[in-house]
């Protein structure tokens, strides 16, 4: 049975054109700077961003950290939502490794950090207080693309309040086909952004810091504090030009699948989908609590796998089609129409 993989965009595999790519990649030692498509990868990377520069980072843990320890310093704080990839899910990295005070506040309805708000959360010039240094975004957000209008007036803002200003674009370009735009349309508001390459674009490793030449001069000092320096990284770099080249056009797809799924599902009456909130290629299905972990397990049992909990994210991506959006919809339905059916036969023996 073929396995449909559902709880993220990560687990895609390297396509055999990929492959091919990684295996004829020209090599170097990144650290000194001589692997060539490292260098290219970051050329190209930064070219479609329209930033001076770009680093090659093993993940997006750590080019979003990168991004964090190149823009403030001991005793700063940055400004991020509080269900913000950065702040919730990178394991504290800013706060024990940079000493860095995250300030999360909570996300408007359309995933925008209301700006009034975050102005309330600014801290005066005082001893007693940590100085506000960053305000980081996060697009798409919970599979939610940020208009570009409150983009323009975020980055307005952070000038006028002196921030720095910092995109964890995982899924960016997901927002930027959404939108119809280049994304250097979105990339162009912000000080640095973070790209990850193993997610909807279907590399197997790692991610980029797009920002100015003299930050990624000295991300690149923090890269190697950190472990990140790696040496013949060109064959993961090629993965990278890959996806860039081929596999952003593609994610139109991802999407047209993901309200595929979610207007099949919505036609289940035990599940829950707020189609308005499906943009791109993420889905949330709230599933009643009693038998949430029932579902999880039937699927399973199916070759589906998701996410655990009574609201499951189901996200789609390069190794998942039209054939199999169909299946992960019946399967659902075999499943609540078995239930009807227990429930059928137990009443007519109470009844007996």
């Amino acid at each position: 049975m073929d396995i449909i993989d559902l709880r993220s965009d990560t687990v895609t595999k390297p396509s055999k054109k990929m492959r091919k790519a990684m295996f004829n990649a020209p090599v170097g030692d990144d650290v000194y700077g001589e692997d060539p498509t490292v260098n290219e990868l970051e050329h190209i990377a930064a070219g479609m961003l329209e930033t001076e520069a770009a680093l090659f980072a093993p993940s997006g843990t750590q080019s979003n950290l990168l991004a964090l320890l190149t823009h403030c310093q001991r005793g700063d704080e940055y400004i991020a939502g509080q269900q913000a990839h950065i702040y919730k899910f990178e394991g504290g990295g800013a706060a024990v490794l940079g000493a860095i005070q995250p300030q999360p506040i909570e996300f408007s309805k359309d995933s925008t950090l209301d700006l009034d708000l975050v102005e309330q959360f600014i801290k005066p010039d005082d001893n007693h207080f940590a100085r506000t240094r960053l305000l980081c975004l996060e697009n798409t957000q919970l599979g939610t693309v940020l208009p570009q209008e409150y983009i323009q007036q975020a980055a307005k803002f952070t000038q006028d309040h002196n921030l720095k200003f910092h995109l964890d674009g995982a899924r960016v370009f997901n927002a930027a086909v959404k939108l119809n735009l280049p994304v250097c349309e979105i990339s162009r508001y912000f000080d640095s952004i973070s790209i990850c390459l193993s997610k909807g674009l279907g590399a197997p490793v790692g991610s980029l810091l797009c920002a100015s030449h003299e930050q990624i001069a000295e991300a690149k000092k923090y890269r190697k504090m950190l472990g990140g320096g790696m040496r013949q990284a060109g064959i993961l770099a090629a993965a990278g030009i890959y996806a860039l080249e081929n596999n952003i056009r593609k994610l139109n797809v991802d999407h047209e699948n993901a309200r595929l799924l979610a207007e099949g599902l919505a036609g289940i009456d035990e599940l829950t989908v707020n189609l308005d909130d499906v943009q791109t290629n993420i889905v949330f299905v709230t599933i009643h609590k009693s038998v949430a972990t029932e579902v999880q397990h039937y699927l399973k049992d199916n070759g589906i796998l998701i996410s655990s909990g009574e609201t499951a994210r189901l996200v789609t991506h390069l190794d998942v089609n039209q054939k199999d959006i169909a299946r992960v919809i019946s399967t659902f339905k075999n499943f609540f129409a078995s239930r009807h059916n227990v429930c059928l036969t137990d009443e007519l023996s109470i009844v007996t």
